[in-house]
């Protein structure tokens, strides 16, 4: 029977430890780009002329204030796929440990 594991239990649990910093901080950015915080707008995807030919300006960067905020959900979604598949290898490999061959 084929093996699904596929890292060792150090990796794995370095795997776990980066998710769960990567699913906070990418979730608190979701929030903090959806409440449109002005300290990230350096991070907000425009150019001078997107405002100068909009008409309404505010609402052009309010909507990719909330596309970012996305962006970031669904990076934190990720991340909590990858914690999954890491904490799946730490359970192999701790079944493993009492295998005996």
């Amino acid at each position: 029977m084929p093996s699904l594991l596929f890292c060792g239990p150090k990796l794995a649990a370095c795997g776990i430890v980066l998710s769960i910093w990567g699913v906070i901080m990418l979730v608190m950015l979701g929030i903090f780009f959806s409440a449109k915080s002005a300290v990230l707008i350096e991070d907000v995807p425009f150019t001078e002329e997107d405002i100068r030919n909009d008409k309404n300006p505010p609402q052009t960067i309010y909507g990719l204030y909330n596309q970012v905020g996305i962006n970031c959900f669904i990076a934190a979604a990720i991340y909590v796929g990858v914690g999954a598949v890491s904490l799946c290898q730490v359970r192999l490999n701790k079944r493993q440990e009492y295998m005996v061959t």
